[in-house]
Formats: C-alpha cells, structure tokens, sequence
C-alpha cells in the first residue's frame, strides 16, 4: 500500500511572503591595503622619499657609536661561530637582536669582508627602516586614519630628523620597532583571524626578545587586540596571543636554564646576574632637572626635532582628553597608551635613561601626532556641519584649515630641511676612518700587537690582522673580563697602544686598567679636534716596550 500525502482541502493557497534577510551593518569597513591602488602608490612614492633620506651618507653620520660596534661584534662572532659574542655572553640582552643582524649582513660580509665595519654596514639597517615605515602606514590605515594622515604619520616617522639619525645605528631598538609594528598591525587586523593574534603574540615575543625593554609596551598591544577583536571571540585571541607569547618568550631563560646559567653560581655568568645589573644600573636623575643625565638625552633628542617628541606628547593628550566623543581617539588608544607608558617610564625620578630610548616611541608619537591632526581637521572642516550651512561659513572653515597647515609647514620644513640636510652631507666619521688606516699601515706587526679600543673600531682591526679578543681588545674587558685580565698580570704594562677615543676617555674613569694607560701613554697620532678627536696613544713602559 502507498501511503499519501494528504491533499489541500482550501481551493488556494496563500501567498508566502520571504522573510527579509536580517541585516548586519557593517560599521567597520575592511581595509584591503594590498588591493587598493592608491594606497600603494602613496605609500610607495613615500617610502622612496624615506630610503633617499635615510640612506643617502648613512656611513658618515652620526658619528659611529660603540654599542653600534658591539652588536655588529657580537653578529660576527655569531656568523663566525665563535658564540653568543666576541667576549664571554653575560645575558646583558636577549641574543635574538644581533642574530637577526647576523643575517641581515651575511651577504655582504661574505662578499667582502672588508666591508663588516660599522658605517657601512648600517647599509642593512635600511632594509629595517623600510619595513617598519610601510608598518607604519598600514597600522594607521588599520586604526582607520584617512589615507592622508597615514601618509602624514609615516613621514613623521620616517623623515624627522631624529629619526633619520637614530634609525641608521645598529641599534637593537630598530629592530624590536620592527617587530612591535608588526604585532600592533596583526592585532588590528580587519579579518579578525585567530591566527592573526596568535601571531602578534609571536611577533611581541620576538620584540621582546629581541630588546627586553619593549615588555613595557605589551599592555598596549593587549588594548588594541580587545578592542579590534570581534567580540564572540576576542577572550580566545587575546589567550591564544598571551600564550604564544609567554612560550616562545620563555625560550630565554630555558636556554640559560640548560646552559646552567639561570642563577648565579662560582665561575660562570648568569641571568639572574644579568637582570639584576640591568635594574640597578646607576640612575641619570630627572628628566626635567637641569644638570642631569636624562636632561642632557632630552635636550639630544630635541636638537635633532622638537616636533615630533613635543607633538607626539601633545597629540596623545589631545586623544586622551577627547576620549569620549571622538572616533579617532578610541580607535588609536594603543599608540596613544604606548606613549603613555613610555612617557611615563622616562619621568622615574631615579630611572637610567638611555639615548635611544626614544626609538620604541617614534612610530607612535607618530601615529598619535597624525590622529590628532585628523581630529583637528575633522572638527575645523565637518564638526557640527549640515546640509543648511552657508556658503561663506564653509569657506570659513576651509579658510581656517589652509591657514593651520601653511604656518604648520613654515614651522617644520625649515627645521627638517637643516637637520635633514647635515645628515645627508656631514662627515662625522672621518676621525674613525683615518685611526683605522693609521693602526694598519703604521704598526709593523698587528699579529703580535695589543692594543685597547672601543668597539666602533674593533672589527677594523680584526680584518687588519690583530687577535680578535686578546690582541685587539675592547677596552671594557681589560678591567671587567676575568678571561682577559689573567692574560695581563702586570695590567696596563702588558699593552702596546690605546685607542682614546671620546667612548674610551669618558668611561676610563671608573676603568684602573684603561685609566692608567692613558695616563702612561703619549699620542704618535690624533685625528680630529677637541672633545670629538680620537688619539691612537703609545704605552710607554720603563725600560721600552713590553
């Protein structure tokens, strides 16, 4: 038997009206930064600008610094597999840093070997610069800054003149930026992706590990994660984030942990050690109290552009203050914070205070600068502005807006014309250069030769066939390196020359060894003048030379 469907007893049937589909709206629209066209040109014709400025006479200015020729140092010994460093690794910063620089010059240090000194190896630097200005751009394209505020952060970023000094040294801050950029931009990626965040915890950790000091900046980054990842899910990211973070993070000490070199022990270095020399490193006083070490790093830092440290601090308060009514401010509150943070960190009464520590906060001075730009120009040009406005009020406005920017421009071109323009024509490096040939071509046996330098000059030196370590010696460990100061029982009498450059001469001081070798030593050559010159001084010892 065949069942059946029972048939309609009502001649018709009525008329199923569709339920309309529900309309989620969209508020957030998603940023494609690779599929528009305009923002690859702006960007592109951007960077370009960038790389003149930033690479044109990047080998002779600023003057070569040692914590430049220490991490280059420490990249070769990596790239020569001599270890961690030239001298013993003491755990003063995570290795990750120089080991990125180690690639980064592998190829032309193996092309040419001569070229592994410091200036010309800043070329590789570039590479850094440019991928964090790009970052730069489309994390402020992700907060939703309009195309022109983002190509205005990314030019103060990447133009300002104490960026364009700071950004060409081999410092390990560029490199953290780097990667702090990256995270930030993965955090506030549009598509909300799990493994956006997760990666931006990778990224951090890779920050992290790469300069200790951006730990401070994770707080900010977490913000930014909250508040662009999508609800129903964000409690997952922001655990996926922390957890590939804290993992990879704790690489570090589980290396020192294997080595036997977490705690410290009879000898042997350790990290413990190693922090705790970091945290009660001899404080440089006030920020603001004339007469102290972080005063004289803030007026360094404001030689070179006032504009973006000052209007960097005065855009983040501006963010601040306008927190509830204005978009910009919400969707910027991670840089905002950063800066925050950092700023307050540089005002600790007893706090040591760093020359490049402003590093870590360029990009988002930067970023909060250009968002409160655009908030200004958003409510001089739209705020409160109807269909009814008249004509000559929207002139008005339009009058307004050209005004600030001209008197912006006659402010700031000028400034950055001059420091722009001494660095990519001054020659600070040829007293480096000229003690560099003079201890090649003068000094008869470099094999046998001992000789205190600081580090912007040693890998010169080993490249002209001095001991690396023990013959060419980086004046620091001929006091504080036990495995150096056993080779030199009768000290200072034990060398043949010190290089007394100004790194040399300010920090003899505290240093018996490098003082003493000053003080019995006269100069058979001196480049440069006053406190800038560098003197190569002969050890003299009773009776001729060692």
């Amino acid at each position: 038997m065949t069942s059946t469907l029972d048939a309609a007893t009502t001649p018709t049937v009525p008329a199923q009206r569709p339920r309309a589909p529900k309309i989620v709206p969209n508020a957030r629209p998603v940023l494609r930064f690779r599929s528009s066209r305009s923002d690859l040109i702006l960007c592109g014709v951007l960077l370009a600008a960038i790389m003149v400025v930033q690479g044109w006479n990047i080998a002779d200015y600023p003057t070569l610094s040692d914590d430049e020729g220490t991490y280059l140092a420490q990249a070769w010994a990596v790239q020569q597999g001599k270890g961690l460093a030239h001298y013993t690794y003491w755990y003063d910063h995570p290795p990750l840093g120089w080991i990125q620089i180690a690639v980064l010059t592998w190829i032309p240090a193996h092309l040419s070997p001569s070229l592994m000194t410091v200036g010309s190896m800043r070329v590789a630097m570039l590479l850094i610069s440019a991928i964090s200005a790009v970052l730069v751009y489309v994390l402020a394209r992700r907060l939703s800054l309009p195309q022109w505020a983002a190509g205005l952060a990314m030019v103060l970023f990447g133009l300002s003149p104490l960026s364009v000094v700071l950004q060409r040294e081999i410092f390990l801050d560029n490199i953290a930026v780097m990667w702090t950029l990256l995270a930030f931009c993965l955090a506030a990626s549009p598509s909300r992706h799990l493994w956006h965040h997760f990666g931006a915890g990778i990224a951090a950790a890779a920050a992290v590990l790469t300069k200790e000091t951006m730990l401070v900046i994770l707080p900010a980054l977490m913000v930014t994660m909250w508040r662009h990842g999508h609800r129903d899910t964000r409690k997952f990211a922001l655990t996926g984030a922390i957890t590939a973070c804290v993992l990879i993070g704790m690489a570090y000490p589980l290396f020192a942990l294997l080595k036997g070199e977490l705690f410290p022990g009879g000898g042997h270095v350790s990290l413990w050690d190693g922090i705790t020399y970091q945290m009660s490193r001899p404080g440089s006083g006030f920020i603001l109290d004339r007469g102290t070490g972080s005063y004289g790093v803030l007026q360094s830092w404001l030689y070179y552009d006032r504009v973006l440290p000052l209007g960097g601090l005065a855009g983040a308060l501006l963010l601040l203050v306008t927190w509830r009514w204005s978009v910009t401010a919400r969707a910027l509150a991670g840089p905002a914070l950063t800066v925050a943070i950092l700023a307050l960190v540089a005002l600790r009464p007893s706090g040591y205070l760093p020359a490049m520590y402003v590093i870590q906060a360029l990009p988002f001075l930067a970023l909060v600068l250009a968002g409160g730009t655009a908030s200004v120009a958003h409510a001089v040009l739209r705020r409160r502005r109807s269909d009814e406005e008249k004509a000559y009020v929207t002139w008005g406005r339009r009058g307004l807006a050209a005004v600030l920017v001209v008197a912006a421009g006659a402010y700031v071109v000028p400034r950055w014309y001059d420091g722009d323009h001494t660095a990519v024509t001054a020659d600070a490096n040829a007293p480096y250069r000229a003690a560099s040939s003079w201890l090649k071509t003068e000094v008869e046996d470099p094999k046998d030769t001992r000789v205190l330098v600081d580090d912007a000059l040693w890998l010169d030196l080993v490249h002209d066939g001095y001991r690396p370590g023990l013959g060419v010696i980086w004046f620091y460990k001929a006091d504080l390196d036990p495995a150096v100061t056993k080779t030199m029982p009768r000290g200072w009498k034990d060398l043949d020359y010190v290089v007394a450059s100004p790194t040399v001469r300010r920090d003899a001081v505290d240093l018996p060894n490098v003082k003493a070798a000053i003080e019995h030593s006269t100069p058979v050559a001196t480049f440069g003048v006053g406190e800038d010159r560098i003197e190569i001084r002969r050890i003299q010892t009773v009776g001729g030379s060692r």
